[in-house]
């Protein structure tokens, strides 16, 4: 079946995010080590995700480890610099659908505050035809919740929906529920499953 909707991922799919990463620069890699088996800071993350007050959330959880309370505070302080570099030819590749007419839909573990702090930052965010963000829903991936969410509200089949995360337990979830997937390990396979589908030539994806 050619896919009707097209469901993206935002984290490492249009967007890299990689707090390991900027914290190995900020403070190296052993105290970064350090400070993650200290604090689970993913935990926090998970808690804003699903709907919990960005800045409240993690100031709390540096008040709670005054330790790493600077540290900490990075996380939010300096968001955005968790949360990039873009990934050019993923977005060129979500507007390559958009311009053929096919829906596209963002599915995403984002918090409230936090997502409308990157959308300042990334414009397409705001070109999503449908957005499904986990801190409005208050149900993160995983959870077949958020994927019976979209099933009802698209009113799309779950098996003419493609998505791509970069989870494979998140990708397994919708396996599970019928949908068809791709496991994001980089925007060229994404590439070539779009024109494996049908739903893009080859220059199209490009």
């Amino acid at each position: 079946m050619q896919p009707e909707a097209v469901v993206f991922d935002i984290g490492n799919v249009l967007i890299e995010w990689q707090p390991e990463r900027f914290y190995d620069g900020e403070i190296g890699t052993d105290r970064r080590r350090a400070m993650f088996s200290s604090v689970d800071l993913h935990a926090m993350n998970d808690r804003v995700d699903m709907g919990e007050h960005f800045t409240e959330t993690i100031y709390a959880t540096a008040e709670e480890y005054p330790e790493w309370g600077h540290e900490i505070r990075m996380w939010h302080d300096r968001w955005i610099e968790l949360a990039r570099p873009e990934i050019p030819h993923s977005i060129r590749l979500l507007r390559a659908l958009r311009s053929k007419g096919v829906p596209v839909f963002a599915l995403t573990n984002f918090g409230i505050e936090s997502f409308d702090f990157a959308a300042t930052h990334y414009p397409f965010l705001h070109e999503f035809d449908r957005r499904y963000i986990s801190g409005h829903l208050k149900v993160i991936k995983p959870d077949p919740q958020i994927y019976e969410i979209v099933e009802t509200d698209s009113g799309v089949a779950p098996g003419a929906l493609l998505f791509t995360d970069d989870r494979a337990d998140n990708i397994d979830m919708a396996n599970s529920r019928g949908w068809q997937t791709h496991l994001f390990e980089g925007p060229q396979g994404w590439s070539d499953r779009l024109v494996a589908a049908g739903l893009l030539t080859p220059t199209e994806a490009a």
